[in-house]
């Protein structure tokens, strides 16, 4: 594996020959790598594909229309290996409209078999005594060319994940733990990225953001509105133009002129130079606002909780802690915070009952159902 050579592929007609070439393929492995440290507008700058005996670089730069591989991704006779999947279903849904059947995930794979550690590197070192280098993890994949140092890189993280996926699933089947993952990997498939919304205000998304009055809203909301502009205009993470943190304490503390901004602490020199009056604007701006214009955070009335459902929810989690100890998995995979409160709060009865808990998988009310409509 380790030598398997590696073809760099940036045409049209090379992409519709790899398709052709790994229709055949039982299993074929699957990474990308964008661009998101770097630019305003994320994209998929490589998407690498591997078999036990070669490796393929696609460069989505070269040829954005990857249509002819969109068949190889639907092809549910074909077994596409991710490792970490969720990120890669929404890029490539986004950026080609490319849809996924047959996933394996080799990192929930490694989870739902217990591995104390299930970061690639973990894994690959526990499987093959591989050492992988992560020095280019947080480069900027959308500069070319690209080096060969770096397309070296890419591969690797390909190149074992078939082998891998080959011995998991033996080991998976040996557990009786096969359909568990199926499961959850058929639900990773169908994960899309979110569409923004026009009318969302921008300060649902920041952290902490809850915790603030209606007028220090109305200038957190200006503040990154003026962030998400700059950044656009330069083409950079908005995170690398004024942090989070940043943002919230100038929307607490407001400061109204050039000696207050400085006194705050909050701004470098460099960042009080360059931003410095802009800011002040956007403060200024929103200060302006009538209390009627003052945003409300929008929070959800959680419904109360009896006593009944907590001593309950107490119970699954002291049963969800033991099956996890016994099975040697996360409790998380043996039933999730939501679906363990509205089991709680539903006290099914029979097994159809559960049907109606959306959360829950097959295997789980197959392995589990007769215990909670026994609690």
């Amino acid at each position: 594996m380790e030598s398997s050579p590696v073809t760099y592929i940036n045409t049209a007609d090379r992409i519709s020959a790899l398709a052709g070439r790994l229709a055949s393929e039982p299993a074929v492995a699957v990474d990308l790598e964008a661009d998101s440290m770097h630019h305003f507008e994320e994209k998929v700058c490589l998407i690498q594909m591997g078999t036990p005996g070669a490796c393929y670089i696609i460069d989505p730069l070269a040829v954005r229309d990857l249509s002819a591989m969109a068949p190889l991704f639907a092809d549910p006779g074909i077994v596409k290996v991710f490792h970490g999947a969720d990120y890669d279903m929404r890029c490539l849904y986004r950026d080609f409209g490319i849809s996924v059947a047959n996933l394996f995930d080799t990192e929930l794979a490694a989870r739902f078999l217990g591995y104390g550690a299930t970061s690639l590197e973990a894994v690959l070192a526990r499987h093959f005594n591989v050492e992988l280098d992560k020095k280019f993890q947080k480069k900027d994949w959308s500069v070319r060319p690209l080096p060969d140092e770096m397309i070296a890189y890419a591969a690797n993280d390909v190149r074992y994940l078939v082998t891998l996926y080959q011995e998991m699933k033996a080991e998976l089947k040996n557990r009786g733990r096969m359909e568990w993952v199926r499961q959850h990997c058929e639900e990773i498939a169908g994960v899309r990225p979110e569409t923004p919304d026009a009318d969302t205000p921008l300060f649902v998304r920041i952290k902490g953001a809850g915790r603030l009055d209606p007028k220090s809203l109305a200038v957190l909301e200006a503040l990154l509105a003026f962030r998400m502009e700059l950044a656009r205009k330069k083409d950079r993470p908005a995170f690398k133009i004024l942090g989070n943190q940043t943002l919230l304490s100038l929307a607490r503390e407001k400061p109204k002129n050039s000696a207050q901004l400085t006194k705050s602490g909050l701004l470098s020199r460099k960042q009080i130079q360059m931003y410095g009056t802009a800011i002040l604007q956007a403060i200024d701006s929103a200060m302006a606002l009538s209390p009627e214009q003052w945003p409300r955070y929008p929070k959800q009335k959680s419904k109360p909780v009896s006593a009944a459902v907590t001593r309950r929810i107490k119970q699954l989690k002291q049963w969800r802690q033991q099956k996890a100890e016994a099975l040697e998995i996360d409790p998380y995979l043996i039933v999730n915070k939501n679906a363990l409160k509205q089991i709680a709060e539903d006290q099914p009865r029979t097994l159809q009952d559960l049907d109606a808990i959306a959360d829950l998988k097959p295997w789980q009310k197959d392995m589990f159902g007769h215990e909670w409509i026994r609690m």
